[in-house]
C-alpha cells in the first residue's frame, strides 16, 4: 500500500502543480497554455486515484474511460467531474492542435474554477477512502 500511496501522492502533487501553472498562465493572458495545464491537472488527479488501485493505462482515453466507468457511472463521484473532464479534454485538444482555436477569458476562468473543484474532490475522496487504510 505504501508504494501505491506514494505514487498517488506524487500524482496528486503533480495535479496541484499543474493547477498552479494554469492559474499563472491565465493571470498572464495565456489562455491556451492555461487550458493545457488545467487539463493535465485533471488528468493527474484521475491517475492519483488509479494509483491506489494499482491500475494504469497507456492512453489518456483509457484513463478517462476507466475513471468514468469506475467512479462516475457508479455514482462514487459526481457527474459534474465527467463534464469537467469532457470540456477540458476538448479545449486542450483544440488549444494544442488547432491553429485557429480561441478561448476567451471568461470561459477559461470558469474552467480554472472547475479544475480546482475536480482536484479538491479527488483529494477529499482519497483522504476519506485511504487515510484509514
Amino acid at each position: 500500500m505504501d508504494d501505491k500511496r506514494d505514487l498517488s501522492n506524487r500524482r496528486l502533487a503533480q495535479a496541484e502543480q499543474c493547477l498552479r501553472e494554469a492559474k499563472i498562465l491565465f493571470d498572464n493572458d495565456g489562455y491556451k497554455g492555461a487550458a493545457n495545464r488545467a487539463y493535465y491537472s485533471v488528468f493527474h488527479s484521475m491517475r492519483s486515484l488509479l494509483a491506489m488501485e494499482g491500475v494504469d493505462f497507456k492512453s489518456h482515453k483509457g484513463v478517462m474511460s476507466y475513471f468514468r466507468e469506475k467512479y462516475i457511472k457508479t455514482n462514487i463521484l459526481d457527474n459534474q467531474l465527467s463534464r469537467t473532464l469532457t470540456d477540458l479534454y476538448g479545449i486542450r485538444s483544440g488549444s494544442d492542435y488547432d491553429d485557429h482555436y480561441d478561448i476567451d477569458s471568461d470561459e477559461m476562468e470558469q474552467h480554472i474554477v472547475n479544475t480546482k473543484a475536480f482536484y479538491e474532490k479527488i483529494k477529499t475522496y482519497l483522504k476519506m477512502t485511504y487515510d484509514d487504510a
